[in-house]
């Protein structure tokens, strides 16, 4: 194991273990570095990696912190690293979305109320026959967001926000419009919005499975 994959380890073990919480302050680089049996350089090198993923919170001028540990915060990580997937990866995180997305989409159906229907249909409606890529993107992503918000399950919630975030929707996007998907994608939207204004959970969970797979379906040709 490399020196700086120790040092990460032995952070997180601390952390792990209750010895670090959630808001607690680091202690001085020169005791954590004795205590763990690290070299200064390589304790500097695994904070810093885990800062960049929001573990710690570097303060200059303050110190070192654990961050709230929040799912939604450590899961932004995730969609940073899933806007620079290459093409083929696509396929990949559709058919994981294709495993959770339709799960929330039936949880939501019990949970979702009409106010946020309304909101996801107007939003719909607003589009009109030929909307630009920009705005299927951002249309696509909050149509996905308010369903899987509604599930009530946080984790869920950012873990497939991450998986779909603005510039990877995008890049679908871009290959399913050549692909001539769009209309079809907005009818599948519309069923989706009817299946959870009647509380069929698994209709819901049916129609999101049907979107998404055959998103990845579009996508395959068109790559």
């Amino acid at each position: 194991m490399a020196v700086t994959d120790d040092a990460i380890e032995k952070i997180k073990g601390m952390i792990v273990s209750g010895a670090l919480r959630p808001g607690d302050r680091l202690p001085k680089e020169s005791e954590l570095a004795a205590e763990l049996g690290l070299s200064r350089n390589s304790l500097r090198e695994a904070v810093r990696a885990l800062s960049l993923i929001r573990v710690l919170d570097v303060r200059q001028g303050d110190g070192t912190y654990v961050t709230s540990l929040d799912p939604q915060l450590l899961l932004e990580a995730l969609g940073f690293v899933v806007d620079f997937h290459r093409d083929d990866t696509a396929l990949e995180l559709l058919a994981v979305r294709r495993i959770l997305e339709p799960a929330a989409t039936a949880m939501a159906a019990s949970a979702i109320g009409e106010e946020e229907l309304d909101r996801l249909t107007a939003q719909l409606d607003a589009l009109g026959p030929e909307p630009s890529v920009e705005e299927l993107v951002r249309a696509d992503r909050e149509f996905h967001r308010g369903i899987v918000r509604a599930s009530g399950n946080t984790v869920l919630c950012s873990l497939l926000d991450g998986l779909s975030g603005p510039v990877a929707r995008d890049r679908v996007w871009r290959a399913l419009t050549r692909g001539d998907a769009v209309d079809r994608t907005l009818h599948e939207h519309r069923a989706i919005l009817a299946a959870l204004r009647d509380r069929d959970a698994e209709a819901a969970r049916s129609w999101a499975t049907v979107h998404i797979a055959g998103a990845e379906r579009w996508l395959r040709s068109a790559l």
